[in-house]
């Protein structure tokens, strides 16, 4: 799979995806630091990435209105470095287990020390 790391998580996440064998970009990294929203998400469509945000709301909305997307990983809490790390390897786990996420949401959360996923469709009905 391929990942594009919103600017709002830690560049870290990058080599966390490459060490998991799989391609990785931060939007900082390639120029894209400040970019809307749409913009992201454009870029994410465009090259085939599957985008990893910690902006739940506006990109829930923008991947809603996306007839085919490459998936969409998000970090619900909002916390330090090393837990997004922590977050992030657990979301690639699950996405080895369960294969790409097109037209697929995976949130990714905490519970205590557990990290809990939820997947879902979305567009709503989608599914890949």
């Amino acid at each position: 799979m391929r990942f594009l790391i919103d600017e709002c998580l830690s560049i870290d996440l990058v080599s966390i995806a490459s060490q998991a064998g799989h391609e990785a970009q931060h939007v900082a990294r390639v120029g894209k630091a400040g970019w809307k929203d749409w913009n992201v998400a454009s870029h994410a469509a465009e090259g085939d990435f599957v985008l990893v945000t910690n902006n739940a709301s506006d990109f829930r909305r923008l991947y809603a209105t996306q007839p085919l997307h490459a998936g969409l990983v998000i970090i619900i809490p909002n916390v330090n470095r090393k837990e997004q790390q922590r977050l992030f390897r657990g979301a690639l786990d699950e996405l080895a287990r369960l294969g790409e996420p097109v037209n697929r949401v995976l949130e990714v959360d905490i519970e205590g020390d557990e990290v809990t996923f939820k997947l879902y469709d979305l567009p709503a009905g989608g599914g890949g």
